[in-house]
């Protein structure tokens, strides 16, 4: 199933397929990690629509919630 992170719940998990951003947010991104065809996991979500705690390979990132809708992943289920 197709989702953008910022859909995903805290212990799910999904492939990275496509960012839609700006180059310069799309290097960022990149930079630490997040690419088409890495997994992901959402660790933790602050309350309020506040950021995700995502872990990619073995670092955890802190991400806007506005930046995780801008990743599209692929989840089992």
């Amino acid at each position: 199933m197709q989702n953008s992170l910022d859909h995903l719940f805290p212990e799910q998990s999904g492939v990275i397929t496509a960012i839609q951003a700006s180059p310069e947010l799309t290097r960022r991104m990149s930079a630490l990690g997040l690419r088409p065809g890495r997994s992901v996991e959402v660790i933790r979500a602050a309350p309020w629509n506040g950021p995700l705690q995502i872990r990619v390979g073995h670092t955890d990132i802190m991400i806007r919630r506005s930046d995780a809708a801008r990743i599209h992943v692929e989840t089992d289920h």
